[in-house]
């Protein structure tokens, strides 16, 4: 399970999935997929009450994708990608069984975004930063379009989807988008402290009571995470795309 990005740690009923791919904890297909793995592992073990998803890279929960995945490759490749991404994270977290937790310290970013929102609850720190910068490297942030306007409202999930910004923690739990806001440093030990407080829980009631939970909020999610696919891969195989992740590789401004 552990190997240099991704690392799976279990103590006193909580399992930690820490994410260790410097600078940035860009994600390729062998991580997703390792997330995905050590999420399946926490499902399947009964000794664990809660799962904190948390980064050992500091600074940073995760950048998004590592870019280098979308260009030149076949829609074939990307979709595949995606359905790691989009539909394997889903789905392992749908069937956890237990409360997650993303430890947000530093900055998280498109699929780093994408990460953390998979989780039940986000605690941030004061100095945190989030963003979907996806439109300004010629893709967009499909799998948002789903659940973002649910969170934050139609008109300010558009801003944030289209202008690219990034946004400070304190922005997020204002939007509703953070669960709850913590001192920089104290991240990880608040999440770890809200496990425990799930963890103390009957586990066959929280057992029971998320997946009625997660039935009555899906709001066919699950649908709308095949059609982000779609959407996905016609944007990015593009000339418009494919011109902006190369100008972003070469550090330079793209030829529209």
């Amino acid at each position: 399970m552990n190997d240099s990005t991704v690392r799976y740690e279990t103590s006193s009923g909580i399992a930690r999935i820490i994410l260790d791919r410097p600078p940035v904890n860009a994600l390729d297909l062998d991580m997703i997929r390792r997330i995905v793995a050590a999420l399946k592992t926490a499902a399947k073990d009964d000794a664990v009450r809660a799962v904190v998803l948390t980064s050992a890279v500091p600074n940073r929960f995760c950048a998004g994708l590592d870019l280098k995945i979308l260009l030149g490759r076949s829609e074939t490749k990307v979709r595949g990608f995606l359905q790691e991404l989009y539909v394997r994270l889903h789905d392992a977290q749908y069937d956890l069984g237990k409360p997650s937790i993303a430890a947000v310290a530093g900055a998280a970013r498109g699929g780093g975004m994408t990460l953390a929102i998979s989780c039940d609850v986000i605690v941030a720190g004061v100095g945190a930063t989030f963003g979907y910068p996806e439109i300004d490297v010629g893709v967009i942030p499909a799998i948002h379009f789903a659940h973002l306007p649910r969170i934050v409202g139609r008109h300010r999930a558009f801003e944030l989807l289209f202008s690219g910004r990034s946004f400070a923690g304190e922005e997020a739990h204002r939007l509703g988008l953070v669960s709850r806001i913590v001192p920089d440093g104290e991240v990880e030990a608040a999440a770890l402290a809200l496990a425990e407080t799930f963890a103390a829980k009957s586990p066959t009631i929280m057992r029971l009571g998320r997946a009625a939970f997660m039935r009555q909020n899906d709001l066919d999610y699950r649908r709308s995470i095949a059609n982000a696919v779609e959407d996905f891969c016609n944007v990015t195989m593009t000339d418009a795309a494919q011109e902006g992740l190369r100008a972003f590789a070469e550090k330079r401004s793209p030829r529209n």
